[in-house]
C-alpha cells in the first residue's frame, strides 16, 4: 500500500492518544503498525534524507496540536483533549484539515500577536487538499525547479560550441577538486594531434599523475557506444595514461558502461548528460544562486539538556 497522508494518519493518532499519551518518538513505530508498513515503506526517505512516515507523523501531531486535540505534556510526550475525545467520536471515519479549523483557537494558534491574518489564510488554503506535509510541498517545488533548469541548462550547452564545452567540463571537474587549487592543474588541449584527448588535468605540480578527459557535446539522443570507449582507452594508452573520464551531454549504450566495468589497468568513469547537469549544478558551474531561503527545525537536545 501506499504510505497514508499526514491527514489519514491524524485520526489513528489521536484513536492511540485515547488509550494513552504518546510520544513524536514512539508515534513512528506506531503508525507503521497501524498501517501494516512494510520495511521498505518504512524505510523512504523525502529528498533531504528525512524519513517520510516521521515526517508526515510529525506533522499530523502538529496539525492535532494547533486544533488543540492533543495537548503536549513534556519533551515530546502528549496527550488526549477532551475535544479530542469527542473529535473520535464525531469523526469516526476520517478527520481532515478541514475538520479542525472550526476549532477555537485555530488561527491564533498559528500565529504571533505580531503576525497578519493573511498567514492563517496561507495555511488553510495550503492544506485544503492535504496530501502532502508542507516539508514535502517544499522539496517537490525545489525539485520541479531544478528539473526545470536542468533542461534549460542543457539547451544552452548545446547552443554553444564544441571547444566551449570542452573549457566547461574543465571547469567543473576542476570545481570538483581535481588538480587542487592550482590555477593551471587543467589544461584544453583538443588539437589534430592529440589522438582524440581534449583536456588534461595533472593531479600534481609536477604533472606526473594526470587525468585525461574527452568531452563529446552530442544531442541528448545520441548514444555513446562501446568502440568509442575502446578508442578512448586507447588514447590515454597512447599518451601512457592510467586514468581518464569520458563526458557527455547525452547518455552511454550499455555495452559501454560494461566495458569499463571489467577492470584493467586503465580506470576510465563515464559521465553523461543527467550526471554532468547535476555536478554543474552542485557545484554552481553555469548556474548562480537566485535566492537561498533557510529551513529552521527545532534543536530538541537544546531543550533536553539539563
Amino acid at each position: 500500500m501506499a504510505i497514508p497522508t499526514y491527514e489519514q494518519m491524524m485520526r489513528p493518532i489521536l484513536a492511540i492518544a485515547a488509550g494513552k499519551d504518546i510520544s513524536r518518538r514512539t508515534i513512528v513505530d506506531q503508525i507503521a503498525a497501524h498501517f501494516d508498513l512494510s520495511a521498505a515503506e518504512r524505510e523512504a526517505q523525502i529528498p533531504s534524507g528525512a524519513g517520510v512516515v516521521k515526517n508526515r507523523t510529525g506533522w499530523a501531531m502538529t496539525f492535532l496540536t494547533k486544533a488543540g486535540l492533543i495537548s503536549k505534556l513534556s519533551r515530546g510526550e502528549y496527550r488526549i483533549t477532551e475535544d479530542g475525545r469527542r473529535f473520535l467520536i464525531e469523526h469516526p471515519v476520517e478527520l481532515r484539515v478541514k475538520h479542525l479549523r472550526a476549532q477555537p483557537g485555530w488561527a491564533s494558534a498559528w500565529n504571533s500577536k505580531k503576525q497578519s491574518s493573511s498567514a492563517v489564510e496561507s495555511v488553510d488554503e495550503a492544506d485544503t487538499d492535504a496530501v502532502a506535509t508542507p516539508t514535502e510541498v517544499l522539496e517537490s517545488a525545489v525539485g520541479t525547479l531544478r528539473k526545470e533548469l536542468a533542461s534549460r541548462l542543457l539547451d544552452q550547452i548545446l547552443a554553444q560550441s564544441p571547444t566551449f564545452f570542452e573549457h566547461l567540463v574543465l571547469d567543473v571537474l576542476v570545481a570538483m577538486g581535481y588538480g587542487g587549487s592550482r590555477a593551471n592543474a587543467a589544461a584544453h588541449l583538443g588539437k589534430s594531434n592529440d589522438e582524440g584527448i581534449d583536456g588534461r588535468i595533472n593531479q600534481d605540480p609536477l604533472g606526473l599523475d594526470q587525468i585525461m578527459v574527452q568531452a563529446k557535446r552530442y544531442a541528448r539522443e545520441n548514444v555513446i557506444d562501446r568502440k568509442t570507449i575502446q578508442a578512448f582507452i586507447g588514447s590515454l594508452a597512447g599518451q601512457g595514461v592510467t586514468k581518464g573520464i569520458f563526458i557527455t551531454t547525452s547518455y552511454f549504450a550499455q555495452s559501454a558502461e560494461e566495458f569499463v566495468q571489467r577492470g584493467s589497468n586503465t580506470k576510465v568513469v563515464l559521465v553523461d548528460g543527467e550526471e554532468l547537469i547535476d555536478l554543474m549544478m552542485r557545484y554552481h558551474i553555469g548556474v548562480r544562486v537566485e535566492r537561498s531561503i533557510e529551513l529552521l527545525e527545532l534543536d530538541q537536545n537544546y531543550f533536553e539538556d539539563e
